[in-house]
């Protein structure tokens, strides 16, 4: 069996679905002000959030297309991507689950952190 581990291709649904997923991921945060400020308006306008939040609407798409027109950002995802998906092949645990579990240890270490104290 051929070792995939430092494997660097892409396969199709990486290229045209994970790897924009992760854009659309960090784009949501870097653009959270106006992510923010869109949820609001729409909270507070109900029926009328289309016509009301076209201004905070507008610069969300703005800020958002900003990101995912940018070729350095799509490498930077790129970059993440492949690094996840090495990480799994050498350990076999899913970034996920490794967040939690990762969670879950500082959140033990915390706890005995103020028991101690």
């Amino acid at each position: 069996m051929a070792d995939i581990r430092g494997d660097r291709t892409l396969r199709h649904v990486e290229m045209d679905v994970l790897i924009p997923k992760k854009m659309r991921e960090k784009g949501q945060v870097l653009c959270s002000e106006h992510v923010n400020a869109f949820s609001e308006c729409c909270k507070s306008s109900s029926v009328f959030m289309v016509f009301k939040c076209r201004k905070e609407n507008t610069a969300l798409k703005t800020c958002l297309t900003s990101y995912y027109r940018d070729p350095e950002f799509y490498d930077m995802c790129k970059r993440e991507y492949l690094q996840e998906k090495e990480d799994f092949q050498i350990r076999g645990i899913p970034l996920k689950l490794r967040k939690q579990q990762q969670a879950a240890a500082a959140a033990a270490a915390g706890g005995n952190q103020e028991a101690g104290h």
